[in-house]
C-alpha cells in the first residue's frame, strides 16, 4: 500500500515535469524536428502566411499577421512560408502546392534564400521570376517579403480561396453574441465608409490605368492615320471606282471613330471599341491598296501578333517564346521572313514597372487592347501562359476589364484543384542557380510555363 503510494506520487510529479521539458525542448531554437509538409500546407489553407515554429525568429508573429491581412484584404491567392534553413527542399514548391491543393502563386523563404512559383492561370513564369530578382537584395526578411507582397498583388490573378474566409466551426459564446449585436450599427457605418474607399482606390487604379494605356493608344492611331497618308489616295484620282472610293471612305471613318471613342474613354474597358475601330481601317486600306495595284483582295485576318501596327497578317507562324510552349500565331510578312531565317521578330513592347516589356507582359489594361485587335475566339490560344493570359483567365477580370474575350478556361487563380495540375505549367522563381536541392532555387522541375 505504502508503495503503491510513492509510486503514484512519483508519477504525479515527474508526469509535469517532462512535459514541461518537452514544451522548452520544442521551443528552444535549433532544437526541433522538420515540420511535416502537409502541416504547411494545412496551415496555408487557413492562412496566406505561415512561419515555421523553428524559423519565428526571421519574422515576428506581429509582422507575419499584417502580412496575411494585407493579402487577404487584396483578395489575392498568394501564399507565404518562412521556413528554417535545414528545411528539404527536393521538389518543395511541387509537393507543397500537391498538399495545398490551391492554384495560387507560391513564395518560400528557407533560410536566407527566397524564391517563388505560380500557376500560370494567375501569373506567368517570367512575371514570377521578375517578382524574385526584385526583392533579391532586399535588406531583411520583413522587407522582402513585404516588398514581393506588394507586387505581386498588384500583377497577380485570381481570387483569395474561400477556406481563408470560412468559419472556424466553434461555438459563440451568448455573450460574444450580445456584443456583436451591439456593435452592428456601429460596424455598418464602418462598412460604408470602407466599401467607399475601396471603390474610390478602385476607380483611381482604373484611371492610372487608362492614362498608361492612352500612350499606346495614341501610337497605335498615329500610325494609322500616318498610313493614310503615305497611301494618298483621292477619290477623283484617274483610275478610281467606287469600290476603292468605298474602302476609302470606311479608313477615313475608322480613323475618326478611333479618335472619338478615345476621346470618351473613361475606363480601360473602353479602348476594346479603339482598337477594333483601327483595326477595320486598316483591313480598309488593305483592300484600298490591292484594287489600286490590281491585286488579289486579302481576306479577313487577324493583325500581326507581335505588333498589330504591322498591319493584317499573312500566315500563322509557330512561335516558341523564352522558356514557354510553342503556339501558332498571326504574322505579317516581316516576321514570317524574321522567323523562318531563325531572327526574333519585331515585337510591341511598353512601359512598365519592370521596364519595357512586351504587351502580353504588361498590365491587365492591355486585355481590352488586344481583344479589340484580336476579337474573343483566338485571343486565349494566343495569350496562354503569359502574364496577360493569366490575368484575363481570373473570375473577377471580366467586371474591371470587360468580358468577352473568349474562353481562357482551366482553374483559375483560388481554385482547389487538388493535385490536378501540370508540374511543368507551375513555374517562375530564378533560372540556372540558387543553391540547388530539386526545384528550389530554379533547378529541376519548374523551368516551364508559358
Amino acid at each position: 500500500m505504502k508503495a503503491a503510494l510513492v509510486r503514484t506520487l512519483v508519477r504525479l510529479l515527474i508526469v509535469p515535469v517532462v512535459a514541461v521539458l518537452a514544451a522548452l525542448m520544442v521551443g528552444a531554437p535549433g532544437a526541433h524536428a522538420a515540420t511535416d509538409l502537409s502541416k504547411v500546407a494545412e496551415e496555408l489553407r487557413e492562412s496566406p502566411v505561415y512561419v515555421d515554429p523553428a524559423a519565428s525568429g526571421q519574422l515576428a508573429e506581429s509582422d507575419a499577421e499584417a502580412l496575411a491581412d494585407k493579402i487577404k484584404d487584396a483578395d489575392k491567392p498568394v501564399f507565404v512560408a518562412v521556413l528554417p534553413a535545414d528545411f528539404p527542399t527536393q521538389d518543395l514548391f511541387r509537393n507543397l502546392r500537391t498538399e495545398t491543393g490551391v492554384t495560387g502563386l507560391y513564395g518560400i523563404r528557407v533560410g536566407d534564400e527566397f524564391d517563388a512559383r505560380a500557376d500560370s492561370s494567375v501569373m506567368s513564369p517570367q512575371a514570377v521570376s521578375n517578382l524574385v530578382t526584385a526583392v533579391e537584395g532586399a535588406g531583411d526578411v520583413k522587407a522582402q517579403l513585404n516588398d514581393f507582397v506588394d507586387d505581386a498583388l498588384r500583377n497577380v490573378g485570381g481570387s483569395a480561396p474561400s477556406s481563408w474566409s470560412d468559419g472556424s466551426g466553434t461555438d459563440v459564446p451568448v455573450g460574444g453574441l450580445i456584443t456583436v449585436g451591439a456593435l452592428v450599427a456601429a460596424g455598418g457605418a464602418g462598412a460604408y465608409a470602407v466599401a467607399r474607399r475601396n471603390r474610390r482606390r478602385h476607380e483611381e487604379e482604373q484611371r492610372a490605368a487608362l492614362e498608361k494605356l492612352r500612350v499606346v493608344v495614341d501610337e497605335d492611331i498615329t500610325a494609322f492615320g500616318e498610313e493614310l497618308d503615305r497611301l494618298d489616295f483621292h477619290p477623283g484620282e484617274p483610275g478610281a471606282d467606287d469600290a476603292m472610293r468605298a474602302d476609302y471612305e470606311r479608313a477615313l471613318d475608322s480613323y475618326e471613330q478611333a479618335k472619338s471613342f478615345m476621346a470618351a474613354a473613361t475606363k480601360p474597358e473602353d479602348v476594346r471599341a479603339v482598337t477594333q475601330a483601327v483595326e477595320d481601317g486598316r483591313f480598309s486600306l488593305a483592300r484600298l491598296a490591292a484594287r489600286r495595284e490590281g491585286g488579289q483582295l486579302p481576306e479577313r485576318r487577324p493583325p500581326c501578333f507581335f505588333d498589330p501596327r504591322h498591319g493584317p497578317s499573312v500566315v500563322d507562324a509557330s512561335w516558341t517564346p523564352p522558356g514557354g510552349a510553342t503556339r501558332d500565331v498571326p504574322v505579317c510578312a516581316a516576321d514570317r521572313t524574321r522567323l523562318a531565317e531563325g531572327r526574333d521578330p519585331v515585337i510591341r513592347e511598353v512601359d512598365t514597372e519592370y521596364g519595357r516589356r512586351p504587351y502580353w507582359e504588361a498590365g491587365p489594361a492591355y486585355g481590352p487592347w488586344a481583344g479589340g485587335y484580336f476579337g474573343g475566339g483566338i485571343l486565349p490560344g494566343l495569350l496562354i501562359g503569359t502574364m496577360l493570359g493569366s490575368m484575363m483567365a481570373a473570375p473577377a477580370y471580366g467586371a474591371d476589364y470587360g468580358s468577352g474575350y473568349g474562353d481562357f478556361g482551366g482553374y483559375e487563380g483560388g481554385d482547389v484543384s487538388g493535385a490536378d495540375f501540370d508540374s511543368g505549367d507551375f513555374g517562375g522563381g530564378f533560372g540556372d542557380g540558387g543553391f540547388g536541392g530539386g526545384d528550389f532555387g530554379g533547378g529541376g522541375d519548374f523551368g516551364g510555363g508559358f
